[in-house]
């Protein structure tokens, strides 16, 4: 036990030693629910914690096996022990699914819709709209001014009201 930490706490292995230790209490600390990964994984403004996790730990055990295995070759023990790092760190990036991006109703802003409503107007109508996936919704419309809208016709979405759940829109010319 006494060579384990003489090796965890020699030098290159220390300098990975309190990392591990920041990250062992990271995941203890999201497993109990205190801390939020995100829904991403992200940590420490969108780093992933699983490839910072993957590159301490992979560090760590690099920076200990070489210290135990060569110990006078500290300073390229630790070039090894970043490269070996660095190397587990995009593995884990590559073998982590990308989470799929929740889709928004403010998606639809920007994009052109159809009126199915004979008329917009201040407090009515209705419009059809393509999202990216290529599905259609029937959303609720409203227009600021007197424009005139007609069943057919394009709009272009502008904002969204979210205390209203309703989309402002202006006319839209196609050949702009």
């Amino acid at each position: 036990m006494r060579d384990f930490l003489d090796a965890a706490l020699g030098f290159p292995a220390v300098l990975f030693s309190f990392a591990l230790i920041v990250v062992i209490g990271f995941w203890l600390l999201v497993a109990t629910g205190v801390v939020d990964a995100g829904e991403e994984g992200g940590l420490l403004g969108g780093l992933p914690a699983l490839a910072i996790s993957g590159f301490v730990a992979v560090g760590w055990f690099a920076a200990l096996a070489g210290t135990v295995l060569f110990p006078a070759l500290g300073w390229v023990i630790l070039a090894a022990a970043l490269v070996v790092g660095f190397g587990a760190a995009v593995l884990v990036r590559r073998l982590t699914p990308t989470p799929e991006k929740v889709p928004s109703r403010h998606d639809f802003v920007g994009q052109m819709c159809v009126i199915r409503t004979q008329s917009v107007s201040t407090d009515f109508g209705q419009a059809e709209v393509r999202a990216v996936d290529g599905s259609t919704a029937v959303i609720q419309v409203r227009q600021t001014g007197t424009d005139t809208f007609n069943a057919g016709g394009a709009a272009l979405i502008f904002q969204y009201d979210t205390e209203g759940e309703f989309f402002w829109v202006m006319p839209y010319e196609r050949g702009l």
